[in-house]
């Protein structure tokens, strides 16, 4: 870990909203591939790559937590402190963070409390929350409402129309001076106040002045699954340059008792013979990946006269090229690989291959096709000499 910086991001994920569906926590649901907490922490990241990052988990989640960090880029990972444990409500979780900040040494003179189910922050909003904070101490930012604002009744009547030009809708990421919002939830804490809804209102009920500065209405909470939706044609919208790859990959038979298929291993009477584990499909599928990226071949990048790949997992390629294409903030969108061969019969593994390249690249089932067909006794896939592979991948990148 870094040294201590003035200033602290505190990301509060202990939440349990689960009406976005997946059966998941929304903070670990996924967007184009990336955990919407990974999106969130490499957004606070990007916008300040100096700032100490701490999250807030619920005690349930840790592997869907180290889920996440895996999906850090690692500068960001290199500013994380240890995730600390949340309590029953949001104020207690962000009470338990802050007290966590404290025990840096030093603490931050400035921290910036933002919630894991907004991942559209950016640069420009982190900045006014850090000019914010040191000009008035405590503040957040806020959007002016489009709509009119009614009040109304337990009968769902009218009672009031609300001047919604003195309203503004709240967003994190809200911004203190660290000593004051620290004392503030500790002060909440001793009244046994614990249902405060923001740190705005427990900065408010320790006596503070909070300042309301310009918010961005990009800067959405993901609850519901129109959010999601919502939030998917937002990213899609910024992945505009749509490339594709082909790759192509023969091996030999030898010896075995077990083809490696897309990193699975089918019973066959012979293996493939290769440098590394001959898994001419995963092969197929890497180069066709680092074709769509104009990034060379798996032999510029894992060559054969290296000894570290004899033997070697075919996956370790595929992996690394999928993780190429999210280095440059994009998603594979579709994988469309053809083997080739007389045996073996592809049919019944074919899906246990197609989700094993789907985990090995990070992405759904249904962006994976994998077919087979054979050469009708032709050449030497029809001498059953050896396989073939041939992939086609569709890569979505942010236009240049």
């Amino acid at each position: 870990m870094n040294a201590p910086s003035p200033l602290a991001i505190l990301v509060v994920a202990g939440g349990r909203g689960v009406r976005a569906g997946d059966g998941l926590p929304k903070q670990y649901r996924k967007l184009l591939g990336k955990t919407v907490l990974a999106r969130t922490l490499d957004a606070m990241h990007a916008a300040c790559p100096d700032a100490q990052l701490a999250v807030v988990i619920h005690p349930d989640d840790a592997a869907l937590y180290e889920e996440s960090l895996a999906q850090l880029a690692p500068p960001a990972r290199a500013r994380l402190i240890a995730p600390t444990i949340g309590g029953a409500t949001r104020q207690r979780s962000a009470h338990n963070g802050l007290e966590a900040l404290a025990r840096l040494a030093p603490p931050p003179d400035i921290v910036l409390i933002h919630d894991a189910a907004r991942p559209f922050c950016d640069a420009a909003l982190v900045a006014r929350a850090i000019a914010a904070a040191g000009v008035h101490q405590a503040a957040v930012p806020g959007a002016a409402l489009a709509d009119t604002v009614k009040q109304i009744d337990a009968h769902g009547k009218v009672t009031a129309t609300q001047d919604r030009a003195v309203l503004r809708a709240v967003q994190t990421p809200q911004a203190f001076r660290f000593d004051l919002i620290l004392a503030a939830h500790r002060a909440a804490a001793a009244r046994g106040q614990g249902e405060l809804t923001d740190d705005a209102a427990v900065a408010e009920a320790a006596g503070h002045s909070v300042h309301v500065f310009a918010g961005d209405a990009a800067n959405i909470k993901l609850t519901s699954r129109e959010d999601f939706a919502h939030a998917h044609a937002m990213l899609l919208a910024e992945l505009c340059d749509i490339r594709t790859g082909q790759g192509y990959d023969v091996h030999a038979f030898g010896p075995g008792e077990h083809v490696w298929l897309g990193g699975v291993a089918v019973p066959h009477s012979h293996g493939l013979v290769g440098h590394s584990d001959a898994d001419v499909l995963a092969h197929a599928v890497a180069d066709a990946i680092l074709g769509a990226l104009a990034d060379g071949d798996i032999g510029a990048h894992f060559p054969p006269s290296d000894a570290r790949w004899k033997g070697a997992a075919s996956s370790i390629f595929l992996a690394e090229a999928a993780r190429w294409v999210r280095e440059r903030g994009g998603v594979i969108a579709h994988i469309d690989a053809t083997i080739v061969c007389e045996a073996p019969k592809i049919g019944p593994h074919r899906d246990r291959i197609r989700a094993s390249l789907a985990e090995i690249m990070g992405v759904e089932i249904g962006r994976v096709a994998v077919k087979a067909t054979t050469s009708e006794r032709l050449g030497f896939t029809g001498r059953n000499e050896g396989m073939a592979a041939l992939a086609i991948a569709t890569v979505r990148l942010p236009a240049a």
